[in-house]
């Protein structure tokens, strides 16, 4: 098959199974939250007030669609929207207790689960993936 010699192909599939091993051990471990939710809990835990435009731009996720994502964190109550005081028309968001909470306890679960997404790479060729693709972005 061609596909399989394409970067689009090769990137695609391992980012689906980043996500399924994502969501598998987080969901063992007692976790209701999807990858795109812990990087904007990990944004909002060092950029406290940053607004959704910049919340965006800081994960690299749509920003037509990142309203979705605080919704579901606000609903979940681990995310606050409030008025920006510099500019009306944007809302602030900030980590809540129980989201800051969250965050550290589920920080090893992820920290441990990579290793399982790369498990069958030797340390050396996982510091090299990982040194090409931040060199591709």
């Amino acid at each position: 098959m061609e596909a399989e010699g394409m970067a689009g192909h090769v990137i695609r599939r391992l980012n689906q199974h980043s996500t399924q091993v994502f969501l598998l051990r987080t969901r063992e471990a007692g976790f209701d939250i999807t990858p795109v939710q812990f990087a904007a809990l990990d944004a909002l835990r060092d950029r406290p007030g940053i607004d959704q435009a910049g919340l965006a731009a800081t994960i690299a996720y749509d920003r037509a669609t990142i309203g979705g994502v605080v919704n579901r964190l606000e609903a979940k109550g681990l995310v606050t929207r409030t008025i920006s005081e510099r500019d009306r028309r944007a809302h602030a968001l900030q980590l809540t207790d129980l989201g800051a909470n969250l965050f550290e306890t589920l920080l090893p679960v992820v920290r441990a689960l990579q290793d399982e997404i790369l498990g069958r790479l030797a340390h050396h060729e996982r510091d090299r993936l990982m040194k090409l693709a931040r060199k591709a972005i």
